[in-house]
């Protein structure tokens, strides 16, 4: 097949722990990659940062990556990238008119608007992954949160007139069974992980207290690495490691990065966080296999690719029980789930595993094992795969049994319209 995939600010070649740079970066890249290697010709269309950039990129995976003309060629936050989607729309119009893929798959909401805008004309089927949605982000972070007034809106719109919605939670389904998509519409294909790359033979980096908690991510507020921070104090001979944002030279840059700091410094632990900042993908597994245990402690997740990547190592993970989280850790299984927001619960979980290694190796065997057998990108690609040539046929049927000619504008491209200009 001929696969289009859309991903306006999360782009495949990025360098991962920026404020917008992270699972749904790797999403695009290992599952492009995926594609490729199951035969399918793939291109990633992403918003073009840098006018001294080629404007499209072959991969060593096989997958195109194409520079969209679509606002200011410089790095704009992603909550401000909305004005520029008829353009982003524009684009891809004119692109698929010469190269018409087979399907479109849309990663994340403003994706979805430009995706539809383009391909709906031309009878191209959308598929449409959300990574996170307007309705969840709105609950957790209140007046916090950046979000263009008309995200709700228009998610629903996108939700509406997609073929094809791939959540990557089961938690996902129920807001947007809340949202009155059908559950007949959605499909459930989770984040993998490479095999290859996260295993628990390898390297190992060196620690400098007894036991080491490692954490991963951008650092924004609803990560809550402020929890882990917080943990801390109730277990005096464990280090942390933030994996992310800036590094503690930089962090003056960093408004979240200098609250931690200082909560660090405040709670009298700051001699034990160490903030490493953006590490190639090549040096997490090292960092993963040095912890005792990975926690991940967000207000909320969409996903959350770290636990995979900790349980591909070996490593028990501590987690809370929020989003996909609830899917991916088996709680007693190959870690905990904990209430988010609870440093107490999160200390004495670590503190258990520290005590108890036999039961913490176990917890690692059987992460191990299940990574293996559900969470391959090979898997994950595959399963798409099925989607995609679902809608394909269901396009082609419905073309088939169209009077010639006919369309009429959908409310979907409407709104865009508006909104996009």
């Amino acid at each position: 097949m001929k696969i289009a995939m859309v991903s306006e600010h999360a782009s495949p070649l990025a360098a991962l722990g920026g404020v917008d740079a992270g699972g749904q970066n790797v999403h695009v890249a290992e599952l492009a990659a995926g594609l490729c290697r199951l035969g399918h010709e793939v291109t990633v269309y992403t918003r073009r940062e840098d006018a001294q950039a080629p404007p499209t990129v072959r991969t060593e995976q096989g997958y195109r990556v194409i520079g969209v003309p679509a606002g200011p060629a410089r790095v704009l936050p992603k909550d401000e990238l909305l004005p520029h989607m008829g353009e982003f729309g524009e684009f891809l119009r004119e692109q698929w008119r010469v190269d018409r893929p087979d399907v479109v798959h849309a990663h994340f909401w403003m994706s979805g608007l430009a995706a539809l805008a383009a391909a709906r004309p031309a009878g191209i089927p959308v598929v449409q992954t959300f990574h996170a949605l307007g309705v969840v982000k709105r609950r957790h972070q209140g007046a916090a949160d950046t979000s263009p007034a008309d995200r709700i809106h228009l998610e629903q719109g996108i939700a509406e007139q997609a073929d094809r919605i791939i959540a990557t939670c089961t938690d996902e389904v129920f807001e947007l069974a809340r949202m009155g998509v059908p559950r007949s519409r959605t499909s459930v294909i989770p984040c993998g992980v490479r095999l290859e790359q996260f295993t628990p033979d390898g390297p190992s980096a060196a620690k400098s207290a007894n036991h080491r908690m490692v954490s991963v991510g951008r650092l924004v507020p609803r990560k809550g690495f402020d929890t882990a921070i917080t943990a801390l104090t109730d277990l005096p001979d464990t280090e942390l490691v933030l994996v992310g944002g800036p590094d503690d030279g930089a962090v003056a840059e960093d408004p979240e990065g200098k609250r931690l700091l200082a909560l660090a410094g405040e709670l009298g632990v700051r001699d034990r966080l160490h903030l490493v900042g953006q590490v190639p993908r090549t040096e997490v597994a090292p960092l993963l296999r040095s912890a005792d245990v990975v926690v991940c402690t967000p207000w909320y997740e969409p996903f959350g690719i770290t636990p995979l990547e900790a349980m591909a190592c070996g490593v028990p993970v501590v987690a809370a029980a929020v989003g996909g989280l609830i899917d991916t850790v088996v709680d007693g299984v190959t870690g905990r789930l904990i209430p988010a927001r609870a440093p107490a619960k999160l200390a004495a979980a670590v503190q258990d595993l520290c005590s108890t290694p036999g039961a913490a190796a176990q917890y690692g065997r059987a992460g191990l094992e299940r990574v293996k057998a559900r969470y391959s990108w090979d898997r994950i690609a595959a399963d798409t795969v099925r989607e995609y040539r679902r809608v394909a046929a269901a396009a082609a049927r419905a073309q088939d049994s169209a009077p010639r000619g006919s369309r009429t504008l959908d409310a979907t491209e409407r709104r865009a319209g508006r909104s996009t200009g």
